[in-house]
């Protein structure tokens, strides 16, 4: 019942932190110039220009890796990098998708485990992408 009920908190809190981002900006927040957001290919910030979030770090990385093992144990098993790393790519492929639907369906094929090797379902799949816009891409 414990990991029910914790199951349930971490993703209702998952849940909450997204509808807190979707707010509008502060007015005092300002944007970053272009210039200084990547100047090379290969130079700091290139994976934010192509479209890629940094990697959550100290809490958010906590809390993200937390909130996905409460969905379902399976989801990290043990692979902190890969579930991050699945997150990215899911905030990479979204950008571009609007469609709530198609994302979760992205998320399906994106996240599996050894027990599910097909996704963790729909449901799942739905608090696994708000952890995912959250944690990782909350602009997206």
């Amino acid at each position: 019942m414990r990991t029910h009920q914790a199951a349930a908190l971490l993703a209702t809190a998952a849940l909450l932190a997204l509808a807190g981002c979707a707010g509008e900006p502060e007015a005092d927040a300002k944007p970053t110039p272009a210039a200084t957001v990547a100047t090379t290919p290969a130079g700091p910030g290139a994976t934010e220009a192509a479209g890629i979030p940094p990697a959550p770090t100290g809490d958010k990385r906590v809390i993200y890796l937390a909130t996905l093992t409460g969905i379902d144990p399976e989801i990290v098993n043990g692979k902190e990098d890969t579930a991050i790393s699945r997150g990215r790519d899911q905030c990479t492929a979204m950008k571009d998708e609007k469609d709530p639907t198609k994302r979760i369906a992205q998320v399906e094929q994106r996240f599996i485990g050894p027990n599910h090797p097909n996704g963790f379902g729909p449901t799942k799949s739905a608090l696994i992408l708000a952890t995912v816009q959250a944690n990782i891409c909350p602009t997206y």
